[in-house]
């Protein structure tokens, strides 16, 4: 990634083409330009990441502002045992956990009792699963079913990690999984039909 600079970016400059490891050590120190080069490093990435869980922008940046303060506040805790970019990933996934429990507008809509839906069936091979409208057919579902289907389908917890981490059992975290992947299959072949019926059909 190349970033454009003038003479008065120096610092930023230097800190651009710093490990990690130095990164941290600065952060550490409380050294301004270290805490802001972290941000301008990982903010855009995090912000997707914060997005996933929510369902306006607005709210994605509310939860990574708080998840950056996190970050700076417990940098002493990362020990290097893995990517800069994971352990911050993490902290703005469970501050998004965090957020949705106790904000108002999402608590009510932060459920996982059975609704009757049927579990998911084998996928449709004509259904294509295009990131980018995924991406906003998952912030259509309820916030249960939204916030169960990242942290496994994207994130990559196991259903045993889920339960621990929302409160729930391993069961509901599959069941709650399969129906959140087969509502977005129905509404994926919904618009694959109705795509058909736009190309082929002529008044």
């Amino acid at each position: 990634m190349v970033q454009r600079m003038n003479a008065g970016d120096c610092q930023t400059q230097v800190y651009y083409h710093m490990d990690a490891h130095r990164l941290v050590k600065d952060c550490l120190k409380g050294r301004p330009e270290a805490q802001r080069q972290l941000y301008d490093e990982f903010s855009e990435v995090m912000l997707g990441v914060c997005y996933r869980y929510t369902k306006s922008l607005m709210d994605a940046e509310d939860v990574m502002q708080e998840g950056f303060i996190k970050v700076f506040r417990n940098i002493g805790q990362f020990k290097f045992q893995g990517e800069l970019g994971g352990w911050i990933r993490r902290i703005m996934v469970n501050t998004a956990l965090n957020y949705l429990k106790q904000n108002r507008n999402y608590q009510a809509d932060l459920s996982f009792f059975d609704n009757g839906m049927h579990p998911v069936s084998d996928d449709n091979p004509d259904v294509k699963m295009l990131a980018r409208d995924l991406a906003d057919m998952i912030r259509q579902l309820p916030t249960g079913y939204q916030t169960i289907f990242n942290l496994y389908a994207v994130e990559g917890f196991t259903h045993v990690e889920i339960g621990k981490m929302l409160g729930i059992n391993e069961g509901t975290s599959r069941s709650q999984y399969a129906r959140a992947r087969g509502l977005l299959i129905t509404w994926l072949e919904k618009q694959s039909e109705e795509h058909k019926t736009a190309t082929y059909v002529r008044p």
